[in-house]
């Protein structure tokens, strides 16, 4: 932070490094503007849109090679799996390196790895790419996470965050979608080639981003605040990454959010990959048809749910624990509708309404981790994060595969994520308790590992 004017509402306010100061109205919730957000939302859409082709072609493609539903989930579940060895790793680089310049990267390994799955002439080749691309998939979100916490101050967090969320979620159905629709239409090979296209543009839209001063975020949220906490640059990255990850677990509400969003990734995970051969075995659609219900009541209800969510997070940012708590309540209370009726409309509907909760609880509390971590180390804490929901996430389509394959119904597959949603409300209620001084301790930055 720099100079001051005289009304105490406008600061001058260095934001880049080597460039001039920026002015900034007090209480902005973008004072840097949206495009940072926006070009991080198409990394997570592209991201989400190509991995769940997979999902909306699954029924052309084990015809294809003959492979059963527990074979198929285990494609999800062994790339998600994959990912988790790199996610530390990918988040020490985030609280060190060019963020702008590693999701770049990052981008365009996805599009290579993308045209390597429309190639795979196997079972095996193309569980092996998918693994790569699993990998590879989940790497963006340390660096472009902490890049969201330095350019979106408290008060536009939610919305920061819940816009990422929105396009990460929203891509799960219009991959669905695509994929189905693609196909059935030209192959399911050509929808693979056809993506890498975009990937290809959204990395060098990225390169558009200007790196921001680590913790300028968290600067501006102290001043908002009228905090009289000395507004002190981000402490060096000395401790051991074993001290830090200790010191980031000791932060009882980031426990609370890791844990309840890992559960809910869990539910959504296996929700998303089957739900398009769901509504073909249940109500006998078509495959692109199938796709189209599944992916189109799912998106309505991400898109509904993070701008709700936002909304709410954002004008009651205290409260931003609990309201996730009972959005994720309210998300499972209609997925056991949906899992229960067996008419196609009112279970769309149910579907559709459960996706509204688990959407707003996943804006909420993706900007409360962000809110409990300390700027010096939210890169890490970020990837501590993505690290339990990918594993979350990750067993979701192989064990109702498996479930699947035990009772020959996918419906009754379903049920088993039930309960571990209800149990993951419960947990993320207990974080609001300690909240308010996680998030106050976090503004402080305090200068060691401890």
């Amino acid at each position: 932070m720099a100079v001051t004017d005289e009304s105490e509402q406008i600061r001058q306010v260095t934001a880049y490094p080597g460039r001039p100061p920026v002015a900034v109205r007090r209480g902005a919730g973008a004072p840097f503007g949206w495009w940072p957000a926006i070009c991080v939302a198409l990394v997570a859409a592209i991201d989400r849109i190509e991995y769940n082709l997979l999902a909306g072609a699954l029924p052309t493609i084990q015809e294809e090679f003959g492979f059963s539903d527990s074979a198929g989930g285990a494609i999800a579940t062994a790339g998600a799996l994959a990912a988790i060895v790199l996610l530390l790793p990918a988040g020490k680089l985030a609280d060190t390196g060019k963020r702008t310049w590693t999701i770049s990267a990052i981008v365009a390994i996805w599009a290579l790895l993308t045209v390597g799955t429309g190639l795979a002439g196997t079972y095996a080749t193309l569980f092996a790419v998918r693994v790569l691309l699993g990998a590879a998939g989940q790497l963006y979100n340390p660096p472009s996470s902490s890049l969201l916490g330095d350019l979106y101050p408290g008060p536009g967090r939610a919305r920061a965050y819940g816009y990422e969320r929105m396009a990460y979620f929203a891509g799960l159905p219009i991959g669905v979608i695509a994929g189905g629709a693609l196909a059935q239409t030209v192959g399911w090979r050509t929808g693979f080639f056809l993506v890498a296209v975009p990937g290809i543009i959204i990395a060098l839209l990225v390169l558009t981003v200007r790196e921001p001063v680590r913790g300028v975020g968290d600067q501006l949220s102290r001043w908002y605040n009228d905090s009289t906490a000395a507004e002190q640059q981000a402490p060096g990255q000395t401790a051991p990454m074993r001290a830090q990850l200790v010191s980031l677990l000791q932060i009882r509400t980031l426990r609370s959010v890791i844990i309840g969003l890992s559960i809910l990734f869990f539910g959504l995970g296996g929700l998303f990959f089957w739900m398009p051969s769901f509504y073909a075995r249940e109500f006998d659609l078509p495959e692109a048809s199938a796709a189209a219900v599944g992916g189109g009541a799912g998106l309505v209800g991400i898109v509904a749910g993070i701008l709700i969510g936002s909304w709410l997070g954002d004008r009651h940012h205290q409260q931003r624990v609990a309201i996730g708590g009972w959005s994720l309540l309210f998300g499972t209370v209609f997925l056991a509708g949906a899992v229960s009726v067996p008419m196609l409309a009112p279970q769309a509907v149910c579907f559709t309404v459960a996706n509204v909760g688990f959407a707003a609880a996943i804006a909420n509390l993706t900007a409360a981790n962000a809110d409990v971590v300390a700027a010096h180390r939210r890169g890490l804490g970020f990837a501590v994060l993505q690290m339990l929901v990918t594993l979350g996430g990750a067993l979701g389509p192989w064990l109702i595969g498996l479930a699947s394959d035990a009772t020959g119904s996918l419906r009754w597959a379903y049920t088993v994520v039930l309960l571990p949603l209800v149990v993951g409300s419960l947990i993320v209620f207990r974080g609001q308790r300690t909240y308010r001084q996680d998030a106050a301790a976090a503004l402080g930055a305090p200068a060691d590992d401890r």
